[in-house]
């Protein structure tokens, strides 16, 4: 069986306008094993939305901070104030 499920929503890959937080819900809820997002995240918003709304247990992001736009430090504090746990 597998250990966890990356689940990359084509849809929404690459165009930052936040994770399909529908799907990853309803996937979430179906599956006893860890769930990991990717394909979406835009801003430091999209992130937290993630993981307030969905149960989700990890998020995956590429282009913001490969471009420097989010730089993972500060996503990691903007999460840690949310009360959502982060490795620091």
């Amino acid at each position: 069986g597998a250990g966890e499920i990356v689940l990359n929503c084509m849809n929404n890959d690459g165009v930052k306008r936040g994770y399909d937080l529908t799907q990853l819900r309803l996937i979430r809820e179906a599956v006893t094993i860890p769930v990991i997002a990717s394909g979406g995240a835009g801003d430091y918003a999209h992130f937290a939305d993630l993981f307030e709304t969905t149960g989700i247990d990890g998020g995956l992001a590429a282009s913001v901070f490969h471009s420097g736009q989010i730089p993972i430090p500060s996503l990691k504090r903007f999460l840690q104030d949310r009360d959502i746990e982060v490795r620091l």
